[in-house]
């Protein structure tokens, strides 16, 4: 029985799954950022009233293109596929999302964005996570960059011959 843990907590030590670890962030969070774009697909026409256009747009416009970067950055971060970019608007919505429901915790916010302070903090701190430490291993991310860079290595041999 003893070795039993001394195996379970020995080998745990040394061997990590990193790229596992964030192949499941990625999904998790891809999937839960899907969700919220679904939620606000369905709502749309509940939504728009209540929301106010921003960079000029119409409350319409501006929500069509909430809904859509929410969809592509979301299937990008699932896949691995330009992750560090795709990173980036999610995060900066969760900021705002966050800065509108702590300053204005009135109903039409709330229905928007259609949870409670503190739950775009959870997105901010992945996002955060997934900017820093990249989409791992098994991303298209790593795929692409390591056939760029085996034809790197190529065009090397080339030119040095």
């Amino acid at each position: 029985m003893t070795s039993f843990f001394k195996n379970l907590f020995l080998y745990s030590v040394g061997h990590t799954y990193s790229n596992l670890s964030r192949l499941f962030l990625r999904l998790f969070t891809g999937i839960m950022f899907l969700q919220l774009c679904i939620r606000q697909m369905l709502n749309f026409e509940a939504i728009v009233p209540t929301f106010h256009g921003f960079f000029g747009l119409s409350p319409e416009a501006s929500m069509t293109l909430l809904v859509a970067i929410e969809l592509l950055c979301a299937v990008c971060i699932m896949l691995g596929f330009l992750t560090r970019l795709a990173v980036l608007f999610p995060l900066c919505l969760m900021l705002f999302a966050e800065n509108l429901i702590m300053s204005s915790p009135d109903t039409a916010t709330n229905q928007f964005f259609n949870f409670q302070p503190g739950y775009p903090l959870m997105f901010i701190g992945i996002f955060i996570y997934m900017l820093l430490a990249g989409p791992g291993k098994i991303s298209l991310d790593y795929i692409i960059g390591a056939h760029f860079t085996e034809n790197a290595d190529d065009e090397q041999v080339i030119d040095n011959a």
